[in-house]
């Protein structure tokens, strides 16, 4: 049975075709102090998410009908709402799609409930609105971007942007680090707060990133990498906003 809703604890819809796996994830969520409903596939777990909207998901990638990416398609489509898949692992190139889909995160199966619940707080502990204070204080602003960090918004020449919780995460980390390189594995940690993990993940962000920032994705202007390196933030030289600077939100 699902775990009945209680004031304050976090709501995770665990989505997975096998009850097995979706009873161990829903018990080990539900002692570390979650809320966790389930549903065994596409249909369902949209029409819940739709009753009750999930604080984050645990998506698996593989169901029947409607596979992890669909739905995760549609969870953006209707707003932002943090998403970790759950892939077989070697399956390098269906990790990256769900990635660049909009995946937040991803454990690879088999996997230790444990691991994914510390994966499930670093994710929540991130998207929740104020309740970070990396994320508090001034706007930041550089090369046309505006970022409102309590609001976990952001904007470019004042078009919305619609960025993911790690893509947002990501770009503020790069401005406030503006002209300094980072390898893979400092963003990892920074950003992700991971000692280790798939650096591929990084790889994917930012190319997602570039593609919602640059004018032109393939030639970037913002995120330049460093090669042998990794990235680094810059802002063109003659950019009319060509320094970065935080300033007191009104």
């Amino acid at each position: 049975m699902d775990t009945p809703g209680r004031p304050g604890r976090a709501h995770v819809l665990v989505v997975d075709d096998d009850p097995t796996v979706a009873e161990v994830v829903a018990g080990y969520l539900d002692r570390a102090g979650y809320t966790a409903e389930r549903a065994a596939d596409g249909p369902t777990a949209l029409a819940r998410a739709a009753a009750r909207r999930p604080d984050l998901v645990v998506l698996d990638l593989m169901l029947p009908g409607m596979d992890g990416l669909e739905i995760c398609r549609t969870l953006r489509g209707v707003g932002p709402v943090p998403v970790i898949m759950l892939t077989a692992r070697g399956d390098e190139d269906d990790r990256i799609l769900g990635l660049e889909t909009g995946a937040d995160d991803y454990v690879t199966k088999p996997f230790s409930p444990r691991e994914l619940v510390l994966r499930v707080e670093s994710v929540l502990r991130r998207s929740r609105v104020g309740g970070d204070a990396e994320r508090q204080g001034p706007l930041l602003r550089a090369a046309g971007l505006t970022l409102y960090p309590e609001a976990r918004r952001a904007t470019k020449d004042g078009r919305e942007l619609a960025l993911t919780l790690r893509e947002f995460d990501l770009l503020a980390h790069l401005i406030r680090h503006q002209g300094q390189a980072h390898t893979r594995e400092d963003l990892m940690r920074e950003v992700w707060g991971w000692d280790f993990g798939d650096l591929s993940t990084v790889t994917v962000h930012v190319r997602r990133l570039r593609g919602k920032i640059e004018d032109d994705p393939a030639a970037p202007r913002l995120i330049r990498t460093v090669w042998g390196v990794g990235y680094r933030f810059e802002v063109p030289a003659g950019h009319p906003t060509g320094e970065t600077t935080e300033v007191p939100a009104p």
